[in-house]
């Protein structure tokens, strides 16, 4: 478990799956900003039999809130094979916990984590240009816009624009206080 002051990031457990997969079939939750495509039950069932979610190139942590309520959750995975790099994707299922920050640190800890326990030397954000939210986490945490990627991502209906954000492990890590990495 990673422990933060409002969140916990925590593997998935077996009594999560009912919520999890609520939450992951409420296409509500997802917003102009997050994929719609829904697995079906059958095989989110089978991915969490065969690896819990965890793997060593990728992996998802439920976003626990202090008063124990699943709030979200984060992942991790190689976006492309030959990249030396992680990218991020994160949702909160219920307005209720926007604007709490949840999120920012729910990066913060899992950045920390990924850089301290794996190899890779870059870690991105993908974010639509219009998800202010989002790229107010990316700038909270520190993240360096590099460019926008046209027309890469189909959602709402029509295909986006996103912009890529950039974290280096020799990069500043703001929540440290000192400007520094680790």
């Amino acid at each position: 478990m990673l422990v933060g002051q409002s969140v916990t990031l925590r593997p998935v457990r077996e009594a999560d799956l009912d919520a999890l997969y609520d939450a992951h079939t409420d296409i509500r939750n997802r917003g102009a900003y997050f994929p719609l495509g829904v697995m079906s039950q059958t095989a989110f069932r089978r991915e969490f039999a065969e690896h819990g979610f965890w793997q060593k190139t990728e992996g998802m942590l439920v976003i626990e809130s202090s008063e124990g309520e699943i709030a979200g959750h984060i992942e991790f995975f190689h976006p492309v094979s030959y990249w030396d790099a992680f990218e991020l994707s994160y949702q909160l299922y219920a307005d209720q916990h926007a604007g709490r920050g949840f999120v920012t640190e729910a990066v913060q800890l899992l950045v920390d984590y990924l850089f301290g326990a794996k190899k890779e030397h870059r870690i991105h954000l993908v974010i639509v240009g219009e998800n202010a939210a989002s790229r107010r986490i990316a700038e909270k945490c520190g993240f360096v816009l590099e460019g926008t990627i046209r027309g890469a991502f189909f959602n709402d209906g029509r295909n986006q624009d996103v912009l890529l954000y950039s974290l280096l492990r020799t990069d500043p890590r703001p929540w440290h206080g000192d400007g520094g990495g680790q």
